[in-house]
């Protein structure tokens, strides 16, 4: 078991050193903070975040973003505007015509909208784009509109999976903390200005943004995306299993304190959009070396060292996110969905940043599944939960980041069935509390990573 546990731990330990995550996500809290300004409604049934958006609640939430909701409702009541298009409904028509009149939005043919159509990532990226000033044809081309979109701080966090109003939520959720095409404000300051948005009711998203800007704006030219860090954690970690082996039941409770030392160092090239990265750690219980191991990015690719076992594998669906990190001016924006809040307060010249954590980043972090699957030869349904975890900066004067601390909370219950043997196969529920400490060594162009030989590495 305290092998099985290891490797838990290393997909934590690097999801907690990075604080960055890409899969199938549940954005409820952006949803439901959006809601609660007015710019995102459900129905009876919900939010239907599992639902596709059609191409007319994608224009409803347009014209909100525009802050436009009771001018077209007030103009298409008063006859001033008309819905030409046949397929839009009473309740959507208000925002389709006023899209239409102001050159906004165009439908799939002279008399139909596509009302119904699922609306793509790209066409809902696009939309946000306007919002934000852009022109298609003018600022960018519509075939580049996702990497545009991603300079600016909007990145489609559905990554290669289905559209759902669930990505829907968190790309306007960004896009509330983008700046303006003009660089005068944010889109949801803009908004709170005109009238559009109430501020009390806003203030909970705007302190948000408006601290994790901060942070950002203090710490981007010394770190210029790149840092080089010492780590040192301890753990708790308690855990219950129950199943089957080799036809015995399984029915054991365990109990263990670690801890755990390491290196980790990551360069973001914001002209390249690549992500380089090198972690090397070792974790010991009682005395006893559980795990000395080595994790490297390069090119697009993981390389894992764990003892003697050396294997590489493709993660193009983690490196995405990195690449509109690395390639993104306003890159806090980008993680406004992971985040339920952001303070900041000062320590003599220090000033301490905290960044409270939702349940975004355990329903989405780094691939566990595969992870495990390509370590133990099983089948794995994991469901993590990571809420009110917390990372806290402190930054000096100068904008240099002294050390960070990360203090992760999780409850993991794992279903595991070994593909070779269906005697084999366990239920694990795991109760983790980690305290690590990150001393920076270096950032900016001070930062060098050195790889080993990946020769002998297996294909995952």
């Amino acid at each position: 078991m305290k092998r099985f546990f290891t490797i838990l731990i290393t997909a934590l330990l690097l999801t907690g050193a990075l604080c960055v995550s890409a899969s199938a996500s549940s954005f409820d809290e952006a949803a439901a903070e959006l809601s609660a300004i007015g710019v995102f409604r459900g129905t009876a049934s919900g939010f239907q975040l599992d639902q596709a958006p059609t191409r007319a609640q994608a224009a409803i939430m347009l014209v909100r973003l525009y802050g436009a909701e009771e001018e077209a409702k007030a103009a298409y009541d008063a006859g001033e505007l008309t819905c030409t298009f046949a397929d839009v409904g009473e309740t959507a028509a208000p925002y389709v015509a006023w899209l239409a009149d102001k050159g906004l939005a165009n439908g799939v043919s002279a008399d139909s909208f596509g009302a119904a159509n699922p609306c793509t990532a790209k066409a809902y990226t696009v939309f946000l784009l306007r919002a934000l000033g852009y022109k298609d044809g003018t600022d960018f081309a519509f075939a580049d509109a996702e990497s545009f979109a991603a300079a600016m701080g909007l990145a489609n966090l559905s990554l290669s999976g289905t559209f759902l109003r669930d990505h829907l939520a968190a790309l306007t959720y960004q896009a509330l903390g983008c700046d303006l095409k003009d660089g005068s404000t944010y889109l949801l300051d803009s908004l709170i200005k005109s009238g559009a948005i109430d501020a009390e009711a806003a203030k909970p998203i705007t302190d948000k943004i408006e601290t994790y800007r901060a942070l950002q704006s203090v710490t981007a030219e010394t770190m210029k995306g790149c840092l080089d860090t010492d780590f040192d954690m301890k753990m708790n970690v308690t855990s219950n299993v129950k199943g089957q082996s080799a036809g015995t039941p399984l029915d054991a409770s365990e109990s263990m304190d670690m801890s755990g030392t390491g290196n980790a160092k990551v360069i973001l090239d914001s002209e390249k959009g690549d992500l380089q990265m090198a972690m090397t750690y070792k974790v010991t219980a009682d005395g006893e070396t559980l795990d000395e191991s080595g994790y490297w990015i390069k090119d697009g690719k993981m390389y894992v060292q764990s003892g003697e076992l050396g294997y590489v594998r493709d993660i193009p669906e983690m490196t995405e996110v990195f690449q509109a990190t690395a390639m993104s001016d306003q890159s806090s924006a980008i993680l406004l969905p992971y985040l339920k809040s952001a303070t900041a307060k000062t320590s003599g010249t220090d000033t301490i940043y905290t960044l409270t954590l939702n349940n975004v980043l355990g329903s989405s972090m780094l691939d566990i599944g595969s992870l495990l699957a390509a370590e133990f030869g099983a089948d794995f349904d994991i469901q993590i939960s990571m809420e009110d975890s917390n990372f806290t900066y402190t930054v000096a004067k100068d904008g240099q980041l002294k050390n960070a601390a990360v203090a992760l909370n999780a409850d993991a219950a794992i279903a595991m069935k070994m593909n070779s043997d269906e005697s084999e196969q366990a239920a694990f529920k795991i109760s983790m509390k980690m305290d690590m400490n990150m001393k920076v060594k270096a950032t900016g162009d001070a930062v060098k990573i050195t790889y080993p030989d990946f020769s002998g590495f297996l294909e995952a």
